[in-house]
């Protein structure tokens, strides 16, 4: 059954709950295991959405949509292409993506989140989504131009780790089938980025057997599917927004 869980704040206590149209239903115990609802129900317009999970690590994938893979002409990876976002990083809901204090184009990468939901270590790709918990929205802020500026070193961790630079939410949906799930990217009102998920190179059960014989994955852990064409730069004062149908839209200012 589809559920829409949320993490909110209420006054100074942060709970976790379902999203229920307009109300939040409060739940207690682990979100991953064992979770009980409650009888407790909040005005969502009365609450705080937070980031919906606080992951231990965020992984992002490079060059893994087949659209735009082939726009900039490059190979085929072997295997998943991957580099981690900073913590200080993640950004809640409707909070501000901040422009860093260098200079550079800052670019809006809108993209789908598999949220995990079990320890994860070298799974079967067989096993692999009895360890997803559920999706959620992600916007993958890069400093475009920092990238390739020393021949010598990409600099993926920096152009990618500014403060603010991975809002998350507002929600993990469970219940989901991803390969029907389409992603879009709207700044200031104006659809840039609108692609299906079913387009990945890598499945969503293949990134999460294939990542956890790197690297155990653990509950809450974040893996940022990548993104495909329509990649854009923002100014400061625009609003960028990540919808995706059955998760909802993640919606951040960049000043």
């Amino acid at each position: 059954m589809s559920k829409q869980w949320v993490r909110f704040q209420d006054g100074n206590t942060i709970r976790f709950g379902t999203l229920e149209g307009e109300r939040v239903r409060m739940w207690d115990g682990d979100m991953f295991a064992g979770a009980t609802h409650t009888d407790r129900i909040f005005p969502l317009a009365d609450v705080t959405l937070l980031m919906p999970v606080q992951p231990g690590k965020v992984i992002a994938l490079w060059n893994n949509f087949r659209a735009l893979g082939d726009k900039l002409n490059l190979p085929v990876p072997a295997e998943p292409l991957y580099l981690l976002k900073a913590p200080n990083s993640y950004l809640n809901p409707n909070e501000t993506i901040r422009k860093p204090a260098c200079d550079g184009k800052v670019v809006f990468e809108g993209e789908l989140g598999i949220v995990i939901g079990k320890t994860c270590k070298e799974v079967a790709e067989q096993q692999a989504l009895d360890h997803v918990f559920g999706y959620t929205c992600a916007n993958d802020v890069t400093v475009a131009d920092i990238l390739n500026r020393d021949a010598s070193f990409a600099q993926w961790v920096r152009a990618k780790g500014f403060d603010t630079f991975c809002p998350l939410g507002p929600v993990v949906a469970t219940g989901l089938d991803p390969t029907k799930l389409v992603v879009k990217t709207i700044l200031n009102g104006d659809i840039r980025q609108d692609y299906p998920v079913s387009d990945m190179r890598f499945s969503v059960q293949q990134l999460v057997s294939l990542i956890s014989k790197d690297m155990t994955l653990y509950p809450g852990d974040v893996i940022l599917c990548g993104t495909s064409i329509g990649v854009g730069a923002m100014k400061p004062g625009s609003t960028v927004e990540v919808e995706i149908a059955g998760i909802g839209k993640l919606k951040n200012r960049f000043e």
